[in-house]
């Protein structure tokens, strides 16, 4: 599975590291990314998501059942 949050859709950014000189070097901004378990009452059943710290904030706030079908709707899950 790639660094890509299911929930917000948030995945890698590039950029540059820049020096003192301003030396310019490619590098990798990574989502802040954590596994974690939901249970969902519709399912009677548990998902486990990939998902970025704000994301969780969402869920949350939102609730699970919300959040995923926003998710599915724009095509982050399955």
């Amino acid at each position: 599975m790639s660094r890509v949050c299911q929930i917000t859709g948030k995945s890698v950014m590039v950029g540059n590291n820049v020096s003192h000189s301003q030396r310019k070097t490619k590098r990798k901004f990574y989502p802040n990314l954590i596994t974690k378990k939901f249970f969902i009452p519709e399912e009677n059943g548990f998902i486990t998501l990939k998902i970025s710290t704000s994301a969780l904030r969402t869920i949350n706030k939102k609730g699970i059942s919300a959040c995923i079908k926003e998710a599915r709707e724009k095509g982050f899950i399955k």
